[in-house]
C-alpha cells in the first residue's frame, strides 16, 4: 500500500462504533480487583510531572475547532485523486469539477486582545464559511484575514471578548527526545490531547510546502488536528500541527508540526501586511557534501554552497562570491541549504545579517541588507539546489564548443556536454547532455581545450570540482 504526506483537514461525517459491556457478576469483579492489585506500578519518565492536567487546564481553552464550508476542484488537489481522501472529504464519483466540502480542523488563539488565529492554509484555503467553536463552547463565525501557502500558516479574526491565549515557547532549542503534547480536534470527535517525544527536527524534502523545517513527533496526530497546537510539558507553543505520515490515514507515530519561530514571523507579517515579504540573499546553493568539501580542500561537513551569485543582489554587494561556503548565518550554524533558505526567507526585506563565509581556507565575516524576493532569482535558486553534474574524456563525457545561440549572439565561454557515458563517473555526478562546463578546479573553462588540460593536470586524490552552467542555474559538483 502507498504512503502518503496528508494534510490533516478532515471531512466532518464520522460514524462511531459502540463498545463491549463491560463484564459483570461479583467473579469478574472480583478477578478485576486482583488483577488491579498485583498489577506493577508503571514508572514515570524523568522530568515528566505526574500528571499534564494542569498544563492542559491552562492551555486546552487557547486551542478551537474550525469547522469549514466550502467549494474546490476536485483537480486543484491531488490527493482527491486518491480513493482515501475522497472518502474523507465525500467527493462524489461523478466526476464533476467543483464539489461542496465540508472539513474539521483546529486552530490556536494567536493574540487573545485581538482575536487573531492562527491556523493551517490548507483548512481554509478554498473555505467560504469558517466558524470556530472555543473550549467553553461558544461558536463565532471567523473571516480569513490572510494566509501564506509556501509555509501552510493561515490568520483568521473572531469577534469574541475574553479570549485566551497561549505563552510561546521558541523552537530554536527543541532537542529530539523533548516531551510534547499535540492538541486538537482529532477525528472531529472534540478537543483531544496526546502525548510524545520529538522525534526529530528540521525535517524538509517532504514536498508538503515551499519553506519546509517541520517538528517530526510521535505525539498522537490524526486528521482533524490541523493548525492545533504542539506544545511542551511547561505548556508553551512550540509548533503548529500541520501533516502525517500514514498508510490509512490515521496515526502511525510519524506527524509534523511548523516551528513556532517560523510560524511567529510569517503571522506577524500577516496581521500588519496582509501578506509576506520576503528577503532574498540572492544566491544559488546546494548542500555541502562530503565529496564536494573534499574536492573543495575543506574540513567543513556541514555548510551552504554558493554556486551562483545574481547580479545586483544583496550578496553580490556584500562581497560573497561563488564556491563561497556559508558557515553560519547571525552566529548560528548553517547545516544545510534548506536550512539557510528557510531562515533568510522567514526574514523581512532590509534586514542586515551576517554571514560567516568559508573562501579557500580562510573564515571571513560579511554582512548583508536583504533585498526584496525576484521570482526569477527564486527560481534560479531553486533549480540550482536540486541538481548536480561533471565531466570529460577521461570522466565519461563528450564536449564541444558552446553552439552559437539563436538570436545570433556570439558563442558563449565553456565545454558544452554532448553526451555522457552511462555509468561514468561524470554519470554518477549527475552531467547531463546539455550543461555547459564553465569552470574546473577552481579555474575558468572557456573551450573543450581548457577543460582537458584541466582534467589531466587533476593530479589530487581529490575529486574534480566541476562549475556548471544549466539553463539559468550554475552551481558545483565533484567528480571522482
Amino acid at each position: 500500500m502507498r504512503t502518503f504526506l496528508i494534510f490533516i483537514a478532515l471531512a466532518a461525517t464520522l460514524t462511531l462504533g459502540g463498545c463491549d459491556k463491560w463484564p459483570t457478576g461479583s467473579a469478574s469483579l472480583s478477578a478485576a480487583s486482583t488483577a488491579r492489585a498485583e498489577a506493577p506500578v508503571p514508572v514515570r519518565p524523568a522530568g515528566v510531572p505526574g500528571t499534564l492536567a494542569p498544563m492542559l487546564a491552562r492551555v486546552t481553552p487557547a486551542v478551537v475547532n474550525i469547522s469549514v464550508q466550502g467549494t474546490m476542484s476536485v483537480t486543484q488537489n491531488p490527493f482527491f485523486q486518491d480513493p482515501l481522501f475522497r472518502r474523507f472529504f465525500d467527493v462524489p464519483q461523478n466526476g464533476a469539477t467543483h464539489e461542496r466540502f465540508r472539513a474539521v480542523g483546529s486552530g490556536v488563539i494567536y493574540d487573545a486582545r485581538q482575536g487573531y488565529v492562527v491556523t493551517n492554509n490548507h483548512l481554509v484555503e478554498h473555505a467560504e464559511k469558517v466558524l470556530v467553536t472555543l473550549k467553553d463552547r461558544r461558536e463565532l463565525n471567523a473571516t480569513v484575514v490572510a494566509t501564506d501557502p509556501q509555509t501552510d500558516v493561515a490568520i483568521l479574526k473572531i469577534p469574541a471578548q475574553n479570549l485566551t491565549g497561549v505563552p510561546f515557547g521558541t523552537s530554536r532549542n527543541l532537542q529530539v527526545g523533548d516531551y510534547v503534547v499535540a492538541i486538537g480536534n482529532a477525528f472531529g470527535v472534540g478537543q483531544t490531547a496526546t502525548f510524545g517525544i520529538i522525534s526529530a527536527l528540521g525535517r524538509t524534502g517532504l514536498g508538503i510546502e515551499g519553506y519546509e523545517d517541520f517538528i517530526q513527533t510521535d505525539a498522537s496526530i490524526n486528521p482533524g488536528n490541523s493548525g492545533g497546537a504542539l506544545v511542551d510539558t511547561s505548556g508553551r507553543l512550540i509548533g503548529i500541527n500541520t501533516a502525517i505520515l500514514s498508510q490509512s490515514g490515521g496515526n502511525v507515530g510519524v506527524g509534523f508540526a511548523i516551528p513556532i519561530d517560523m510560524v511567529k514571523a510569517i503571522a506577524n507579517q500577516l496581521i500588519a501586511n496582509g501578506k509576506v515579504s520576503r528577503g532574498e540573499l540572492g544566491v544559488a546553493i546546494q548542500d555541502l557534501t562530503p565529496s564536494l568539501a573534499r574536492a573543495m580542500g575543506v574540513n567543513a561537513t556541514e555548510g551552504a554552497v554558493v554556486s551562483q551569485v545574481m547580479n545586483g543582489s544583496a550578496a553580490a554587494d556584500a562581497g560573497i562570491r561563488q564556491g563561497d561556503i556559508i558557515a553560519a548565518l547571525d552566529g548560528r550554524s548553517v547545516v544545510d541549504s534548506a536550512k539557510l533558505r528557510n531562515e533568510i526567507g522567514a526574514m523581512a526585506p532590509g534586514t542586515n545579517v551576517r554571514l560567516t563565509i568559508l573562501r579557500n581556507g580562510q573564515q571571513l565575516s560579511l554582512n548583508a541588507r536583504l533585498k526584496a524576493q525576484s521570482t526569477s532569482n527564486q527560481s534560479a535558486m531553486n533549480d540550482a539546489g536540486q541538481h548536480s553534474s561533471s565531466h570529460m574524456g577521461l570522466l565519461g563525457l563528450t564536449v564541444a564548443p558552446v553552439p552559437q545561440q539563436d538570436n545570433g549572439q556570439p558563442q558563449a565561454a565553456g565545454a558544452y556536454v554532448i553526451d555522457v557515458r552511462p555509468g561514468s563517473a561524470a554519470d554518477d555526478a549527475g552531467v547531463r547532455q546539455g550543461d555547459i562546463i564553465v569552470g574546473a578546479a577552481h579555474q575558468p573553462v572557456r573551450s573543450p581545450a581548457d577543460l582537458a588540460r584541466l582534467v589531466h593536470q587533476n593530479q589530487s586524490n581529490r575529486p574534480l570540482l566541476l562549475r556548471v552552467r544549466r539553463g539559468d542555474a550554475s552551481f558545483f559538483v565533484a567528480v571522482a
